[in-house]
C-alpha cells in the first residue's frame, strides 16, 4: 500500500475525538477513568442482568402459525400490496401482517385501506399511522437532514390531504405492537423498533450483541421490524433472529424495480425459517398514477430506476456506499 493511501488511516493515531476536537487519547483515557463509573465485579454483573430484564408486556400471543407473510412500507402503492397479498395466498400463508407505514410516497392513500380489509391484513401502527391519527403535522419519521425533512413535508402533506377522515381514525385503532407464534417461537412485531417507533435499524449499525439484548428485554425468540426501507436478516449466537422485513412500498434502493417482503415458517430442524423475497408489480402504472397526482418527479425516478433519490442521508456508511447517489 502506498503511502499516500496509509496517511489517511494514521493521521489520528494516538488522538482521541473531545467534542469538536482532537486529544492525546491517554488524556483522554484519564478523564474518562476521572468521570465514569468504578464496579466491582458483583456489581457489573448485577447492572447487567438488570439492563437485560424483561420488561412487562401485555400484548397476546396470536396464532400458533405454521406459515405466515409480513411486510412493511406500503407507502400508499396500492399495485404492489395487490401483488404481494396474492403471492402471499400462492405460498399459503396463514395469516398476513402488516409493519405499518400505510402512506407516504405514493398515490391514493384511500386504495390501500379495502386491500387490506378484503386481504384480511392484520397491521400494526408506524410512525405514519401515529401522526396522522392523531393530527400531527409531521411525520415523525425520524429524519435530521433538511433535504430529507423537504421530501417528508411534500409527502406527509399529500397523504394527510388524500385520507378521508374515517380512514385516519381507523389507524389510530391498530396497535403499536403484536406478537406472533410461529411454531415454537415468539416473534414480537413493530415497526422501527421495540424501543421507537422512528429508530432505524440497519444491518451495518445493529451488532449482534446490541440485538441480543434487544430481545432479552422485550422476552422473543424473534424480532420482525421495518422502517428504513432495506430488508436484511441476521441469525443471531443465541439461535434467535432479527429481521427486517424491507417495504413494499419502494424499491430496496440498488437499481431493481422490484420491492421486497418476508415469508416465515415453522422448521423442525432450525425453529424458524425466513426468506427474504423480491415481489414484482406494475412499477409503470404506479409511476404514472404518482404524476398524474402531482407528487415529486424525484419519487417516480426511485419507482422507475429502483434508486433512492430521497430520504439518502439517513443511510448508514455501508448502505450508503451500495447506493447509486
Amino acid at each position: 500500500m502506498s503511502e499516500k493511501l496509509i496517511a489517511p488511516l494514521t493521521v489520528h493515531r494516538g488522538l482521541a475525538t473531545w467534542g469538536e476536537k482532537l486529544v492525546p487519547l491517554a488524556a483522554f483515557r484519564q478523564a474518562a477513568a476521572e468521570t465514569g463509573l468504578r464496579l466491582t465485579q458483583r456489581e457489573r454483573e448485577a447492572a447487567l442482568r438488570a439492563y437485560r430484564k424483561a420488561t412487562a408486556d401485555s400484548t397476546p400471543v396470536e396464532g400458533p402459525y405454521s406459515r405466515i407473510a409480513v411486510f412493511g412500507g406500503v407507502y400508499s402503492n396500492h399495485l404492489a400490496l395487490a401483488e404481494v397479498l396474492e403471492e402471499a395466498a400462492r405460498r399459503g400463508a396463514e395469516a398476513i401482517y402488516c409493519l405499518g407505514d400505510l402512506g407516504a410516497f405514493g398515490p391514493s392513500p384511500e386504495k390501500v385501506r379495502p386491500l387490506l380489509s378484503h386481504g384480511g391484513v392484520l397491521a400494526i401502527q408506524g410512525n405514519y399511522e401515529e401522526s396522522l391519527a392523531s393530527g400531527r403535522e409531521d411525520c415523525n419519521c425520524g429524519y435530521t437532514d433538511p433535504r430529507d425533512n423537504h421530501f417528508a413535508e411534500i409527502s406527509y402533506r399529500y397523504t394527510a390531504q388524500s385520507c378521508s377522515p374515517g380512514f385516519k381514525a381507523w389507524m389510530g385503532t391498530l396497535p403499536r405492537r403484536r406478537r406472533v407464534r410461529v411454531g415454537n417461537r415468539e416473534l414480537l412485531l413493530v415497526h422501527g423498533s421495540p424501543r421507537r417507533v422512528n429508530e432505524f435499524l440497519f444491518h451495518s449499525t445493529s451488532p449482534a450483541p446490541f440485538l441480543e439484548v434487544l430481545l432479552d428485554q422485550n422476552r422473543c425468540d424473534g424480532i420482525l421490524c421495518t422502517h428504513t426501507g432495506l430488508h436484511w436478516q441476521r441469525r443471531l449466537p443465541s439461535g434467535r433472529d432479527v429481521v427486517n422485513v424491507g417495504v413494499i412500498g419502494r424499491p430496496a434502493n440498488d437499481g431493481n424495480t422490484h420491492v421486497w417482503f418476508a415469508m416465515l415458517e415453522a422448521r423442525e430442524k432450525d425453529g424458524l425459517g425466513v426468506e427474504l423475497l423480491p415481489l414484482r408489480y406494475d412499477h409503470s402504472g404506479l409511476a404514472a398514477e404518482m404524476r398524474r397526482e402531482g407528487l415529486p418527479e424525484e419519487f417516480v425516478e426511485t419507482v422507475l430506476t429502483g434508486w433512492w433519490t430521497t430520504c439518502l442521508e439517513i443511510l448508514p456508511a455501508r448502505e450508503r456506499a451500495a447506493s447509486r447517489f
